[in-house]
């Protein structure tokens, strides 16, 4: 019995030497992995998180997002494990032909395996501490915290990593008893040539799926397009048209990869007349026949592509407009809505010699006949266009408007009811304030932005009347008012925003400056939860390709030794192996791409105010990181090539 033990611990330690290689991949899955769910976890627990006072306010976001990142995680670790498992079918066959039971082998295996799983799981924990400072610091930096971040060990985010990577590892072996208990012995020698099949001819069904997929994915794109350009009866309406809009796209984008790929490339085939250079018959032939057996895999990386780039887009489209969102929101450095307040204010800046400006605007509210000057683009919007509540101020306190008796003209105009109400019909309308109607003629609108969002009823804008009218208005309504004040000196602002915080003034009055760090905060933090599991997914996905790819490559290394006797050079092949790796990394991300632009654009002004160049800024390195995994795909197939003769 000892002699066993013996025999079997000595084999374990064997095929641990010896499959060195082949763990390697395995072994860098399980440290990647373990590094990132453990820094992540850190920052929930870590004490810097408290030491700015409450301005970071992300416990709940952070959980949330943790709990993403298990799924992230273990899906990324049994495809891994599968791919492992699947390389070393040849070795369990060979076990049970010298006679080892199923058992045996497999409590082999679960002892290789726990020895490699945790000692990586610490390695990655190792590995994760040593940037868990530097991923706070870009935390700070994204949410504009000032303050130290320093290296902290915490043993409740080691435990709950432990308990994720031991739940994993037991999903693990439980994969690998499945594999090895249905396996034959036949079948495990032939599992590595069998996992991917090949389809010789192209079917009629095949030509009709292909071109539905491509239908499917235009029609998408096309009504998400005009999502918010169209009229809808109900809200019913919009939702079922977001419905479409996705289950056509994922739908289409599996047909597509099933099929039209295929159709594409055999026509290009068909023109050619069958005559292929050696670079088309590397990348084309290979692509049409194993793209469709990956149609699966491929829809879901494409779709959580698309979803991880849109996301973070959208997310740093409104990082990137925090700025002009907070001076549109708050046009003065200082908002006040009490003469009180605002007196208290101005006294303590003369007091500490900050020199200001100040404005007052009275400021009424009316219901407003809009019927003839808008247009509804969603009728279930439920907006009564014949009574809209408007806020109103004069010509006096718009600098850079001047009307004529009668002339209106709206400012504060908001880029979400505009795509849904659009006042884009100069016209007459009617304002009433109680029992009076006052006629106005309807200019059209002006990027100027007067007063803060508050007197914005419902995201409306804000009505600029004539001096002759605004003293109608004055004689039959009450104004509320609003006191803004701008500091004179830039350097002094951070002073007079203390003067502010030291009153208590900021309870019911607005601070430029503390509004915009107050988006910045919760935004940044936001972009920073987005981006880290977008990270996250893009690199467990680069490496899922990966892997394929390799097992592609060793796959087809016969073909390349034959290639090579024929006198094709090292550099031939690698032409078309370069080719190939353009369209097995490219159509997935640039079909994400594609995705993730629709969608941005549909809605992207219902998060900021600039849609492009964030856009264009993430896509970008979204696009540079996912590279990387294609040239680490082209580098291996390198040393296949050259191990071919």
């Amino acid at each position: 019995m000892g002699c066993s033990s013996m025999s079997i611990n000595r084999l374990i330690w064997q095929n641990l030497k010896q499959n060195a290689k082949s763990y390697s991949l395995y072994v860098f899955s399980l440290i990647f992995t373990a590094a990132l769910y453990f820094t992540f976890v850190t920052l929930q627990y870590d004490p810097s998180m408290d030491a700015t006072k409450g301005s970071i306010r992300g416990g709940g976001a952070l959980k949330a997002a943790s709990v993403l990142l298990i799924g992230i995680v273990t899906v990324f670790l049994l495809y891994a494990n599968t791919i492992f498992i699947k390389r070393r079918s040849k070795e369990i066959g060979l076990f049970q032909l010298i006679g080892m039971t199923k058992g045996k082998i497999f409590r082999i295996l679960t002892l290789e395996n726990f020895i490699l799983y945790f000692s990586s799981i610490a390695a990655g924990i190792l590995v994760g501490f040593s940037f868990s400072k530097l991923i706070l610091l870009i935390l700070f930096k994204a949410t504009q915290v000032d303050d130290v971040a320093r290296l902290s060990f915490s043993t409740d985010a080691l435990f709950q990593t432990f308990i994720l990577f031991t739940g994993v590892y037991f999903l693990i072996m439980l994969m690998n008893y499945l594999f090895i208990k249905k396996q034959t012995i036949l079948s495990l020698f032939r599992v590595q040539s069998t996992s991917e099949g090949i389809v010789r001819r192209i079917s009629f069904w095949e030509i009709v799926i292909g071109l539905v997929g491509i239908a499917l994915v235009s029609s998408g794109y096309y009504e998400s397009s005009r999502l918010f350009n169209k009229d809808y009866s109900t809200d019913l309406g919009i939702f079922l048209t977001m419905l479409y809009i996705l289950g056509s796209v994922i739908l289409g984008t599996y047909f597509f990869y099933k099929s039209s790929v295929r159709l594409i490339f055999h026509l290009i085939r068909k023109k050619k007349d069958g005559y292929l250079s050696i670079r088309s018959t590397l990348s084309l032939s290979s692509i049409m026949f194993r793209m469709k057996t990956n149609a699966f895999l491929l829809t879901i990386i494409t779709t959580v592509s698309a979803l991880a780039i849109g996301l973070l887009s959208l997310s740093y489209i409104s990082y990137y407009s925090a700025q002009s969102t907070a001076q549109k929101s708050v046009p003065n450095d200082f908002v006040f809505y009490e003469n009180s307040e605002w007196e208290t204010f101005t006294e303590a800046l003369r007091h500490a010699d900050i020199p200001y400006s100040s404005i007052e605007i009275p400021v009424y509210k009316g219901s407003v006949n809009a019927e003839n000057i808008t247009s509804t683009k969603m009728e279930g919007i439920n907006v009564d266009i014949t009574s809209l509540e408007l806020a109103i101020i004069s010509e006096e306190n718009a600098p850079n408007i001047s009307l004529n008796d009668g002339e209106a003209i709206f400012v504060n105009k908001s880029p979400i009811m505009e795509t849904l109400l659009t006042f884009d019909k100069p016209g007459e309308m009617e304002m009433a304030l109680g029992d009076t109607q006052i006629p106005f003629m309807y200019l059209g609108t002006e990027d100027e932005y007067l007063i803060s969002n508050r007197f914005t009823i419902s995201g409306f804008p804000v009505m600029v009347v004539d001096e002759a009218s605004f003293d109608t208005i004055e004689n039959v309504a009450t104004p509320s008012m609003y006191y803004g004040i701008d500091i004179n000196e830039g350097g002094q602002l951070q002073e007079a925003n203390q003067i502010f915080f030291n009153f208590g003034l900021d309870d019911e009055n607005n601070s430029q400056q503390d509004y915009f760090q107050e988006m910045r905060n919760s935004l940044g933090l936001t972009m920073f939860i987005v981006g880290y599991l977008g990270l996250a997914f893009l690199i467990s996905s680069g490496c899922i390709l990966y892997f394929k790819q390799m097992d592609e490559s060793e796959e087809e290394q016969p073909n390349y030794t034959i290639l090579r006797k024929l006198g094709f050079t090292e550099m031939d092949l690698l032409k078309g192996i370069q080719f190939k790796q353009l369209f097995n990394f490219g159509i997935p991300l640039s079909f994400g791409l594609m995705h993730s632009y629709f969608a941005v654009k549909s809605g992207w002004f219902f998060f900021g105010t600039e849609m492009w160049t964030p856009m264009v800024i993430v896509m970008l390195i979204y696009t540079i990181l996912y590279s990387i995994f294609g040239m680490l795909s082209i580098l291996y197939y390198k040393k296949i090539i050259r191990k071919a003769l």
